[in-house]
């Protein structure tokens, strides 16, 4: 294993753990932080570290609090009071009825990055040599602030920042500490790849201080409370309660067995009230955060578990769908649906199942989803609740569900019934609104299925309906998706400068969404103007924290222009943010290849078939890397190649290329054959006309190089044609 500065600690109870971290700390302390979720839900750990280091860094290095203002304040909201006038300002929520666009399930590692890189800059101004940053609880944390500790194990600068990281000795496997779905990162695998493990031996469990005392009470004595718990039957049941206000008190995080002992033997009615008593006192701090984990942890547990305690469930998890924690959202909803049911609460269970729903779908789980949308229709005559359920019914058939469980029939019957439903609204502006919004979702089936003049036939009366009912302004966020979703249609049937003019109308109309600037790079690129594409690239990423696709357009951009150099340190970028990205590696491995760094060229080609054995480009690099070496290995490894991948029309052209080096031009142009009936590319039609060239065929060489020069003007095939015109006795062209 990799030996690092970083520790893992393992102990079985807190004070062990908070031991040994404390031990081993030696130099200056960035921080000590508690990640345990139930104290502020997603970021526990991430929220603290930002509410300590923001306020300081912002007197000082403005400009660097504002480059990561949307992950520092998507990560501490209470932030928001600093910074008066962020650059950029989010869009708007929508109702909980409107929500269109979940955030994907690795958007929060969007965050994570963007946190990291904010640190690193931070921690290289501050000066003053390596700090020691503390976290415990982890195998109790969100998976928020469980894949940011996988960030910082693998991209922290080490020289300024050693990580002490601890958690329970139990077994763990992924997801790590959630039952809520997969994650993003394996925290366990970073835990052993990027930490030296510290495992410690489990220690008496130090005496109980003095509890805090209620007025008009005489406090008791410390081992009068330890034996007190140690009873089978237990007497004094003032003690009881001094324990458990303790553990309430520490929101349920203590881990003391003697603690949560009292917790559990005490009356539930008394536990209800040391809830209630507890939040309100947490109220009245006004921090935000804490409403999505303590103060929703402490209503679920106090005197009106149905009321108050599903309204705040409700509210943590309507800000979990907007932010796209996944993970919390639901294990609020789980949480909530165990307080209400549809006879009591119908109004509550319809909202904790349709907010559920987003979650699940976005985790890999649209089974339960379906479960969830079932009952839904089981329990509820609202014509709204059926309406809903039943779109959310097709879009799992046609977007989330395995491909084997996928069903375009259902799909379509679920869209049309949705669609029914929505023309019987009474209210017309609601009728309006919804029958264009159903459109929009029989559109999608039609994509799924194929009928693209469907699919925009649709989408197009959608739009018409929102004009012809409600006008030109209003209900913009539908106007904005039924738009977009207009210029994909448009962008899958080829008409990509209709596509372009429709991302333009969303962009002026929501210019905060970086999505929509990445969406019009690549149109920009689709109609060669890769110059105007960087730009939207660029935007987008000022928008956003950093994530590897829009790096990744942008380096396929700046090869476009030539740029090779920038081309491959975007390429190395997206592989410090993700290290699965293989087309970074094959696309890394190409220009390496091209620029004759043969080693770095292997490192990638070496990296990426670890990820993918039988990748074909990797192997299609591979083989000409070892063309350098041995020619006839190489060779043999394109054969091998095309053997296996008769279809991988790259693998051909550069068998293609080997046998005009070894001189079989009639091989070589066969091989060029099979690659241009695969895929018509500039650069195989012109080593095609070369191989020709050399085989006397000039007639057929002369074809290709025009249709080369049409394509692309290359002037090197202008000077083909010349040689051909020459070579066949024809008037020639000047060469260029």
């Amino acid at each position: 294993m990799l030996q690092t500065p970083h520790r893992w600690i393992r102990a079985r109870h807190g004070h062990d753990r908070r031991r040994e971290l404390a031990a081993g700390a030696t130099g200056p302390l960035l921080a000590s932080l508690d990640a345990h979720r139930r104290r502020r839900g997603p970021y526990t750990a991430a929220g603290e570290l930002l509410r300590t280091l923001v306020p300081e860094a912002w007197p000082s290095w403005p400009e660097l609090v504002s480059r990561h203002e949307v992950e520092i304040l998507a990560i501490a909201p209470e932030l928001r009071d600093l910074l008066p006038a962020p650059r950029h300002t989010p869009t708007a929520p929508a109702a909980p009825g409107e929500r269109i666009c979940p955030h994907p399930r690795p958007g929060t590692l969007r965050f994570a990055h963007g946190l990291v890189e904010f640190l690193n800059a931070y921690l290289d101004r501050l000066g003053g040599g390596r700090r020691d940053l503390l976290v415990d609880n982890l195998h109790e944390a969100d998976p928020t602030d469980q894949e940011l500790c996988v960030v910082l194990l693998r991209r922290a600068d080490r020289r300024l920042l050693r990580l002490h990281l601890a958690t329970g000795t139990d077994p763990f496997g992924d997801p790590f500490g959630d039952p809520f779905g997969p994650v993003n990162v394996s925290l366990p695998a970073a835990l052993h790849r990027h930490t030296i493990p510290v495992r410690v031996t489990a220690s008496e469990l130090p005496g109980l201080p003095a509890p805090p005392t209620p007025p008009g009470r005489e406090p008791a004595a410390v081992d009068d409370l330890a034996a007190a718990v140690d009873l089978a039957t237990v007497d004094d049941l003032a003690a009881v309660e001094d324990l458990a206000r303790r553990f309430v008190a520490t929101d349920g995080t203590d881990d003391d067995p003697r603690v949560r002992d009292a917790y559990q033997r005490l009356d539930p009615e008394r536990r209800a009230r040391l809830h209630d008593e507890r939040a309100a006192r947490l109220t009245g701090t006004g921090d935000r955060s804490l409403r999505w984990g303590a103060l929703a942890y402490h209503a679920e547990h106090g005197g009106d578990p149905a009321g108050v305690g599903a309204r705040a469930l409700l509210a943590a998890l309507d800000h979990c769908v907007d932010q796209g924690f996944h993970h919390a959202a639901v294990d609020y909803g789980r949480r909530g649906r165990a307080l209400v049911d549809w006879t009591g609460h119908p109004e509550h269970s319809w909202a904790l199942v349709s907010r559920m729903t987003t979650a699940l779908a976005e985790l890999g789980l649209p089974e339960e989803a379906l479960g969830l949308y079932q009952e839904a229709r089981a329990y509820s005559s609202s014509p709204m609740v059926h309406l809903r359920a039943a779109y959310g019914t097709a879009m799992l058939h046609i977007r989330h569900l395995p491909k084997g469980g996928q069903d375009r029939d259902a799909a379509r019957g679920w869209a049309n019934l949705a669609s029914a439903l929505a023309q019987c609204l009474p209210d017309p502006v609601t009728r309006a609104v919804e029958t264009a919004f159903q459109q929009n979702g029989l559109a999608s089936v039609a994509v799924h299925e194929g009928r693209l003049g469907e699919a925009l036939r649709l989408v197009d009366a959608g739009l018409d309906g929102l004009d012809r009912e409600l006008g030109a302004t209003g209900h913009g966020w539908l106007r904005s998706m039924l738009t977009h979703h207009r210029a994909r249609v448009l962008v899958a049937l080829g008409r990509y400068d209709e596509a372009l003019s429709d991302v333009e109308t969303v962009i002026a109309a929501d210019p905060g969404r970086p999505e929509y600037h990445v969406d019009r790079g690549d149109l920009l690129r689709r109609l060669a103007r890769p110059a105007e594409a960087i730009v939207s690239y660029e935007r987008a990423m000022d928008l956003s924290p950093p994530f590897p696709e829009v790096y990744h357009h942008r380096g396929e951009a700046r090869l476009a222009l030539g740029d090779v150099a920038g081309a491959e340190a975007d390429f190395g970028y997206v592989l410090e943010l993700d290290e699965s990205q293989l087309d970074a590696y094959v696309n890394r491995a190409v220009l390496r290849y091209d620029l004759g760094d043969t080693d770095g060229a292997w490192q990638d080609v070496d990296h990426g078939l670890a990820l993918e054995p039988d990748s074909p480009r990797l192997l299609c690099v591979r083989a000409q890397l070892l063309m350098v070496e041995d020619p006839g290995a190489g060779e043999a490894a394109l054969t091998e190649l095309v053997d296996a991948h008769p279809q991988f029309a790259d693998g051909w052209a550069a068998r293609g290329v080997a046998g005009y080096e070894r001189g079989d031009l009639a091989a070589a142009a066969a091989d060029f054959d099979r690659a241009l009936a695969l895929a018509d590319n500039p650069a195989t039609r012109f080593n095609r006309g070369m191989a020709l060239v050399e085989a006397d065929r000039y007639e057929e060489a002369l074809a290709d190089f025009t249709e080369v020069h049409a394509a692309t003007g290359d002037p090197a095939a202008r000077r083909q044609i010349g040689i051909c015109l020459d070579r066949l006795g024809r008037a020639t062209v000047r060469a260029g």
